[in-house]
């Protein structure tokens, strides 16, 4: 049994539509309007695109989904399609590319969206998959959300003076409650059929039998974190898979990105500001092949993306899964770290009403958590409403990551929300908790 799906009533679904599509706007705004032009222009790394590539690239696939493919309009600027075809150009080579000037950009972003709301009010939301429940508009939502998200990497990865500001989490006291939960072995509800904006990777519902497993209450801590560096983590090659030891000695990794050893402390470089690393966030910045080594040394394993969602979603009283661990109703700032409130994770074992039935803390928001699990299509599966989505980067090259961060907005977050990357990336907002065998 699977949780109730969101409202889909024909007039809640605009004005959450509208909210999501807002919401989503403001926050590019604000991650392109916070920096100079040439800042804008700039490759900040060759990992990513110029800001002004994303802005512009959010407004042409709003015009492609919105405005030619629900409305049936004729192209806006149909020479510029190919610059913004994330399959046809590298992001190492978009800077080389003839792109909309940031004025230019920004003014066609704002003619889309204008376009796009006359689109929006006119719609039936019935009738062809892509208006079903709105989902075309919610799917651009959170396309411009991931997009904010990326953005926001590249603003880490930046050099100079911080632009953006946020409060910081609200302080929590230490965590006392138990280190592990105990997750009961038997089946459960993976993925989704009635969530109206899930992707095509979460779909469709189905049925999953997972033995007993522990799984940390919270994510891994940077103090964690470092007592495994103290003790000669990346040192120490029997920790590593054979990819990963390679890998970090290959390329001189010796702690998170960002961080480096000072005066005998941790200090790291975070959004343009030099800080000691706060003990009791969760680590942020870890490869998986990172992660991994951390749990071999804990004596523990990552846990599977099965183990991952039946801790997020099952409610073994009710007997079915939910949207998030807290139940069906949608994300409040006392249930998770999310949307770009603060730039920064929360301290572990905050956010109690956001907790699973079973105790597990911080499953949604603060860090994305790497998974043992390589990205794979569900029993069942079809590609909607392009193969690009997500199809073409099934295999093994991917490992898979859940729960989203404090960057990802919750119209991009839920509970059988997929993500995925290679396991060397190490510029998200990735982080991990590890799990171990119910019988042992």
């Amino acid at each position: 049994m699977t949780a109730p799906a969101s409202p889909t009533d024909p007039e809640s679904l605009r004005e959450r539509a509208l909210d999501a599509l807002t919401t989503a706007r403001d926050r590019t705004a604000l991650l392109t309007s916070c920096v100079e032009e040439p800042e804008l222009t700039a490759q900040h790394s060759p990992l990513m695109s110029p800001l002004v590539w994303d802005l512009a690239h959010i407004g042409n696939q709003e015009e492609l989904w919105l405005l030619r493919a629900v409305a049936g309009r004729d192209a806006m600027r149909p020479e510029i399609d190919g610059l913004y075809d994330a399959f046809e150009h590298p992001r190492s080579e978009r800077p080389s590319l003839p792109l909309l000037p940031p004025a230019e950009a920004r003014q066609y972003a704002a003619e889309v969206r204008g376009r796009a709301l006359d689109v929006l009010e006119s719609t039936a939301f019935r009738g062809t998959p892509l208006t079903e429940a709105g989902f075309a508009f919610g799917m651009i939502a959170q396309h411009e959300q991931q997009h904010d998200e990326t953005m926001l990497i590249t603003h880490q990865l930046r050099k100079g003076p911080a632009a953006l500001t946020a409060p910081d989490p609200a302080p929590a006291p230490p965590f006392t409650g138990p280190a592990e939960v105990l997750v009961p072995g038997g089946p459960f509800t993976m993925g989704t059929s009635t969530e109206p904006w899930a992707l095509d990777n979460e779909r469709p519902a189905h049925r999953r039998e997972v033995p007993p497993y522990f799984i940390d209450t919270t994510p891994v801590t940077n103090a964690a974190y470092q007592a495994f560096i103290e003790d000669g983590g990346y040192d120490t090659e029997r920790w590593w898979s054979p990819e990963g030891w390679s890998h970090i000695r290959s390329h001189d990794i010796e702690a998170p990105l960002f961080w480096r050893r000072e005066g005998g402390q941790w200090l790291r470089r975070h959004f343009g500001v030099t800080e000691v690393v706060p003990p009791d966030e969760p680590v942020l910045h870890v490869s998986w092949y990172e992660a991994d080594a951390y749990a071999r040394w804990a004596g523990r394993r990552l846990p599977t993306e099965a183990e991952w969602e039946k801790a997020a979603r099952h409610d073994p009283t009710a007997g079915r899964s939910t949207r998030y661990p807290w139940g069906d109703a949608d994300p409040t700032p006392e249930h998770a770290n999310l949307g770009q409130r603060h730039l920064r994770p929360a301290p572990a074992g905050s956010y109690p009403a956001g907790a699973s039935p079973l105790g597990v803390r911080q499953l949604i928001g603060d860090v994305w958590e790497w998974t043992s699990s390589d990205l794979h299509p569900y029993p069942g599966f079809a590609a909607f409403p392009y193969k690009e989505y997500s199809e073409v980067f099934f295999g093994p090259e991917y490992k898979v990551l859940r729960g989203g961060s404090f960057a990802v907005d919750q119209v991009a977050c839920r509970g059988t929300f997929r993500n995925w990357d290679y396991p060397i990336r190490r510029q998200i907002f990735s982080g991990f908790r590890t799990a171990r065998d119910g019988n042992v």
